[in-house]
């Protein structure tokens, strides 16, 4: 008999670290039961974008999501700049059968705009998305309040991008 464990079922997705030319960068809040809201928290705040469906490259998730949440076209590929794996030890609650999720970002940068996207309000608060907002770096770094960020240290990796620092290879994340 076999006994070694069975790979982690993971969720695939892609987002996008949307950098307009003032460096503020674009962020959706995601309120609760949404899966990444833990305990505690009012809400989380995350880039743009969502899960990679059957069949669908991670650039083509990409542009979809985008469209559908923000309203953003994307006219090119836009650099892989960090690969955030979770695990958690009960699955990933909202996604039925999954052990964690694996999220590839994208930096994107833009001219500032009012995100608007394809999606009908009622999509997206289906999606838990209550919010969108720029955020400059400082705000990201002294928020103390009860939402969270994902990744919870989004203030150390984006300090690098909002520096001019693109990695050549994606920047491992935590949680």
């Amino acid at each position: 008999m076999d006994e070694t464990a069975a790979e982690p079922r993971l969720r695939r997705a892609v987002r996008a670290i949307v950098l307009s030319d003032d460096d503020s960068v674009l962020l959706c809040r995601f309120r609760h039961p949404h899966p990444a809201v833990p305990d505690g928290a009012t809400g989380v705040w995350s880039a743009p974008g969502g899960g990679i469906e059957p069949g669908e490259l991670p650039l083509e998730a990409l542009r979809r999501e985008l469209l559908e949440e923000t309203g953003l076209v994307l006219d090119a590929d836009p650099p892989h700049v960090w690969h955030q794996e979770v695990l958690t030890p009960v699955g990933y609650e909202g996604s039925e059968g999954y052990d964690g999720l694996v999220n590839d970002y994208f930096l994107v940068r833009t001219t500032r705009f009012d995100p608007r996207g394809a999606l009908p309000d009622d999509d997206l608060a289906a999606e838990h998305i209550s919010a969108m907002r720029w955020w400059h770096h400082e705000e990201v770094a002294a928020h103390d309040g009860p939402d969270v960020f994902s990744p919870r240290d989004l203030a150390g990796p984006l300090a690098s991008l909002v520096a001019g620092y693109v990695p050549g290879t994606p920047i491992p994340l935590g949680l």
